[in-house]
């Protein structure tokens, strides 16, 4: 009994391998903290782009030409909104600014004031971001207004 609590004591002396378990325990917290991190991040910057988007697509409309006689825009005018939310260009692309982002997620609505435009929103509808830890889906959001500073010229 007397040799095994002297090898036992000698065991809990010897400190070898200690540094070992401190970087596996410790590099299991930080790579998870990292992972987070940048997941976190990534999802800020796609929701950064999109509400980059919206922006653009608030702005191109409010300076284009509206050409519908009433708050139902033209489907020339939709068209053209949507593509530069969705590729950053009125005349569409092939490679959304984010994965899954089609125009059907665009909507765009006119606000009139006696018969003439005065202020243009543009918001994302039922898009789904897929983020670290669940799914968002946007439900109006982002959403841009812009005042209507175009020319208004209805057919």
């Amino acid at each position: 009994m007397k040799r095994i609590l002297q090898v036992f004591g000698r065991l809990c002396r010897d400190r070898s391998g200690n540094a070992m378990m401190e970087f596996a325990i410790g590099a299991g917290v930080l790579v998870a903290a990292f992972t987070g991190t940048f997941q976190f991040g990534y999802t800020f910057y796609q929701y950064n782009s999109l509400s980059n988007g919206v922006n653009q697509g608030a702005r191109y409309a409010a300076m284009r030409v509206y050409d519908s006689p009433n708050s139902t825009p033209s489907q020339g005018f939709l068209t053209a909104v949507k593509n530069m939310v969705v590729y950053g260009d009125p005349a569409g692309g092939a490679t959304p600014i984010l994965p899954g982002l089609t125009t059907a997620h665009v909507n765009v609505v006119p606000t009139f004031t006696n018969n003439v435009p005065t202020l243009i929103t543009v918001s994302i509808n039922g898009y789904q971001l897929d983020a670290a830890v669940k799914t968002i889906t946007f439900i109006n959001k982002p959403r841009a207004s812009f005042v209507y500073q175009g020319f208004y010229s209805p057919y």
